[in-house]
């Protein structure tokens, strides 16, 4: 707190006691822990901490509102047009007119050219979303006048999820003569961009001090002016040090809050508590291969019959999270809310015994021994587990080891049954559909040596359909098929706890993770 106390000081010294009320008034201090926050260039930041501050010093062609991540909105482009064409898609971006950058540029084809090359030519750790997923190439996108962009894809990628990627920071466009006028050697401005901003956004940046405070004052230039005059980004890791914080109005919001911190504060007038979605799924993954008892589809029936997901969503999960059975979290396409498992240990012997096992099965459950979602320690999850289980002749014996072992374990197909979490890369559910149902895609199927041509089909069909009616009807079968008979028993959607002063308003976070801070504002409750 010692650098917001300081600045707060200066202000006092600067301003007078009067101006310095009301520079509080206008500024939001939001802790939490971001300390992966390692660069705020856009191309190059793919930590939790980067997109969400970079969110708010560049823009993207298309965008997400709110909590909805199921339609797409017009950003910077204010239409655009999919054409399939004989060996490529060809999407045209028509960008809005007049829009300027911090440094009083106006932003033009040029920079979105520029950026998406600048992309490629980096490697970042979020280039594969352009290079693996999309299948952009350099050279692939136009600037056909000083307002209209091409970007051609292979007829093998999916237009759909390109335009999902752009949402993600890495789409976000810089100014590319400020860029390149900072730039050293062949960096791109690169370094220049670690800690400096070139965007269009409601914000620019100030100033980042690393491992205290990142500030971001209103950009005066920019189309979507903002409620308050400055956002401090305040780093606290220790969730005790987070709710004091909180408590004596040294912050405004706090993310993060332990689930005792959230009870803790509920009932008070001065807080207001949100659980904000997050696209994470906690899931049990059972192997298939030859031979496991997995393999049996009536043997993975009775493991969903026998979990009570009531219970553990409600009680131990503390409402931090939401109820969930199929395989593309709330707030995406194709989000399917059918919740058909109910738990029932005496239907879940009976298929124990339908399957060979009659006095039921034994078997290893491999768990982190860190914390799952919702703020929950895994082992308390796989204890719950574990107690249900036994009801329906489950017999789970229980191996915690660290996390990176468990996943080891998981990624080398040598587990039986393992209690992991799956987040999407893109706010797209090409990002679940795909590596939980296509097991030529070598990730989550694959793992689990789950291997449905039937599933693989629908979920390539799926990412590469652009009518959004139709999609959402191919994840329906997808979702469906894999509810009744994939490797994995889904067991909820961690919320993200937050808490925050009763004078904030408009503060509203997706599933994503992206906050816009131009809506917020501070008054009286």
């Amino acid at each position: 707190m010692k650098r917001v106390v300081q600045y707060l000081a200066t202000l006092v010294l600067a301003l007078g006691l009067g101006m310095a009320q009301d520079a509080r008034q206008t500024t939001l201090i939001y802790g939490g822990d971001w300390s992966d926050l390692i660069t705020l260039d856009p191309q190059v930041s793919y930590e939790f901490s980067g997109g969400l501050i970079t969110d708010n010093l560049y823009e993207t062609l298309v965008k997400f509102e709110g909590t909805d991540l199921s339609n797409l909105k017009p950003g910077l482009a204010e239409s655009w047009k999919v054409e399939r064409g004989a060996n490529a898609w060809t999407i045209t971006f028509n960008l809005r007119k007049g829009v300027k950058f911090s440094s009083g540029n106006e932003l033009t084809a040029k920079d979105v050219v520029y950026t998406f090359e600048r992309a490629l030519a980096l490697k970042g750790p979020g280039s594969f979303l352009f290079t693996d997923i999309a299948a952009l190439q350099p050279g692939a996108t136009k600037a056909v006048s000083d307002y209209v962009v091409q970007v051609s894809l292979p007829k093998t990628s999916s237009p759909g999820t390109f335009l999902s990627i752009l949402t993600f920071n890495i789409g976000g466009i810089v100014d590319s003569a400020e860029v390149q006028k900072n730039a050293k050697g062949n960096d791109y401005g690169k370094e220049w961009l670690t800690d400096h901003s070139a965007g269009s956004g409601p914000f620019r940046l100030v100033r980042w001090d690393r491992g205290s405070q990142v500030l971001l004052e209103a950009n005066p230039n920019a189309r979507n002016k903002p409620k308050l005059q400055r956002i401090i980004m305040r780093e606290i890791k220790e969730a005790t040090v987070l709710r004091t914080a909180l408590e004596s109005g040294e912050i405004d919001i706090a993310e993060g809050l332990t689930p005792e911190a959230v009870k803790a504060l509920s009932g008070n007038p001065r807080f207001k508590i949100l659980r904000a979605d997050s696209l994470r799924l906690n899931y049990l993954g059972m192997n298939v291969k030859e031979g496991s008892p997995f393999a049996n589809l009536k043997v993975r029936e009775a493991v969903r019959y026998a979990i009570n997901q009531d219970e553990l969503v409600n009680g131990l999960v503390q409402g931090n999270g939401t109820k969930i059975q199929t395989i593309i979290p709330k707030g995406l396409l194709g989000y399917n809310p059918a919740t058909p498992y109910k738990f029932d240990p005496a239907r879940a012997k009976k298929l124990l015994a339908e399957a060979g096992y009659p006095n039921g099965l034994e078997f290893e459950l491999l768990v982190s021994t860190g914390i799952c979602g919702g703020g929950v320690p895994c082992a308390d999850i796989a204890a719950k587990l574990q107690s249900d289980f036994a009801k329906a002749g489950l017999k789970a014996n229980v191996k915690a080891i660290a996390n990176a072992e468990v996943l080891r374990t998981y990624r080398a197909q040598n587990h039986q049954m393992v209690l992991v979490g799956w987040s999407p890369d893109f706010p797209d559910p090409d990002g679940n559909a795909t590596p939980m149902a296509d097991f030529a895609a070598k990730s989550l199927a694959w793992r689990n040596v789950w291997n449905n041509p039937t599933a693989s089909k629908l979920a390539n069909q799926a990412s590469l359909e652009t009518d959004p009616n139709k999609r959402a009807a191919l994840y329906k079968l997808l979702t469906e098929l894999v509810l009744r008979e994939g490797p994995y028993a889904i067991l909820y959607q961690p919320a993200v706890p937050i808490g925050m002063s009763a004078q904030v308003q408009g503060f509203v976070r997706s599933a994503i993770g992206t906050v816009r801070f131009e809506n917020i504002s501070k008054g009286q409750p």
